[in-house]
């Protein structure tokens, strides 16, 4: 990985900080690219990291000032890592309308919207990659898994629709579809869990760099369950 460059969206959550730390101890220069302004601590720092708060990727120009900014500092671009997104456990019955179109931007738009930024200099490298980050409970819902079920499927399609698009290119498009990770927020919401048999940020992270490698160039339009003991 010395010396890609790799975008990452949501790199201030869990996931999206596990996954910058894994690439950056492998050599990867970094944007971490976030909707919250301020960073966490603990993030990777330095000259080969160009950190990107406030950024709105449901609206397409936005992602593409943030695209066009790694960019300018890197001198082009590798890796996409669509972590941004969102969750809502909530029951169709008595549930809220906008949640649907809340997570729909969430979840496809900001994939969709960072994507379509960053092809044009993903063409120019010589191994360009995207991982987005999809969902097993969108293969098969449970209950109060509607609005989120049908948005992360989404992803999937779009991540099945982009490899194809990109084939001839050479820039390979996947997913990794996660069961329940192992992150502060669910284990507060689930005390009883047994969280040992969940996914840890730090395992799904490893599966997600591969896809980025440049070994991974035989996979795309991959939907990888990471499910854990789940």
């Amino acid at each position: 990985m010395t010396g890609r460059v790799y975008a990452i969206t949501g790199a201030f959550g869990v996931l999206g900080a596990a996954v910058a730390k894994a690439a950056a101890a492998q050599g990867a220069r970094l944007a971490l690219i976030d909707f919250a302004k301020q960073a966490p601590a603990g993030l990777p720092s330095g000259e080969d990291v160009l950190v990107l708060g406030g950024v709105d990727l449901t609206d397409p120009t936005a992602a593409k000032a943030a695209v066009d900014a790694v960019v300018a500092r890197f001198g082009g671009l590798d890796v996409l890592i669509n972590v941004a997104g969102g969750f809502r456990w909530e029951m169709h019955e008595g549930g809220d309308p906008e949640t649907w179109s809340k997570l729909f931007l969430m979840n496809v738009q900001t994939t969709a919207n960072a994507t379509r930024a960053a092809v044009g200099p993903l063409k120019a490298s010589a191994s360009g990659r995207i991982v987005n980050v999809g969902a097993n409970g969108a293969v098969k819902a449970g209950m109060g898994m509607g609005a989120y079920a049908a948005s992360k499927a989404g992803v999937h399609k779009l991540t099945e629709a982009l490899a194809e698009e990109l084939k001839a290119t050479g820039v390979t498009v996947n997913a990794v579809l996660p069961s329940i990770l192992d992150t502060p927020v669910n284990r507060a919401d689930m005390p009883d869990a047994d969280v040992s048999t969940w996914v840890t940020p730090e395992d799904l992270s490893a599966v997600i760099l591969f896809l980025a490698s440049e070994e991974a160039r035989a996979v795309t339009g991959a939907l990888v369950p990471v499910t854990g003991k789940v």
